[in-house]
């Protein structure tokens, strides 16, 4: 499964939350992050998020998630699928799809295809997005610690831009994604993950293996 989100919605904290309560519950759990999650995924991450690599124009920044991406599944997601484990990633195809291919302008289409190649067709069973207002998410990130990100210290506009983008990603697909609002306490928002979650381990399609 993955959680979405704009950033500072708190999407690690609900992550770690989930994974510590299936882990309880005798579940082997893959907890990892996009970029992220493999070696070239991790360098990666600090080539298209860290400041000072000069300008990444928006096509050259979708490629770059995108194989970060490729390297992820290829080397960690699926793995950890094959052997029953359930998958938790902080941020996933969604985040391309509304990053890039929505706030950059590249075209949510042609996004969502790249990254169906580069992952062979592997979809999250469950999508958490959690829902944060702009400002507050700025605020959240923020506080307590130095410089934004390469995409954090986008302006508002963008961050706004995001927002609806993945507000409107939910709704294109209800089934399989659970919006909720950051806004709420922390322990409520990781008592009605866990259920969904439950009820998609439980359900007939998870018999094969367990959701991503």
């Amino acid at each position: 499964m993955a959680f979405e989100g704009g950033d500072g919605a708190g999407k690690s904290t609900q992550a770690r939350l989930l994974a510590d309560a299936l882990r309880a519950e005798g579940h082997e759990v893959l907890l990892t992050r996009e970029p992220g999650g493999t070696e070239i995924g991790e360098k990666l991450r600090g080539l298209v998020l860290e400041h000072g690599h000069g300008e990444i124009d928006p096509r050259t920044e979708a490629l770059i998630f995108a194989a970060a991406r490729a390297a992820h599944v290829a080397q960690s997601i699926r793995p950890a699928l094959d052997r029953g484990a359930v998958v938790i990633t902080d941020r996933y195809i969604g985040s391309s799809v509304v990053y890039q291919g929505v706030a950059r302008g590249l075209g949510a289409p042609e996004v969502r295809a790249l990254n169906a190649w580069a992952t062979e067709g592997l979809w999250p069973d469950v999508t958490v997005v959690l829902d944060v207002d702009e400002g507050e998410g700025r605020a959240r990130r923020t506080a307590g610690r130095g410089e934004e990100d390469r995409l954090e210290s986008e302006p508002d506009d963008f961050h706004r831009s995001v927002r609806r983008a993945f507000l409107d990603l939910a709704a294109a697909d209800p089934s399989a994604c659970l919006v909720l609002d950051a806004a709420r306490a922390p322990e409520d928002l990781a008592a009605e993950v866990l259920g969904r979650v439950r009820a998609a381990l439980a359900a007939p399609a998870a018999a094969g293996g367990a959701p991503a």
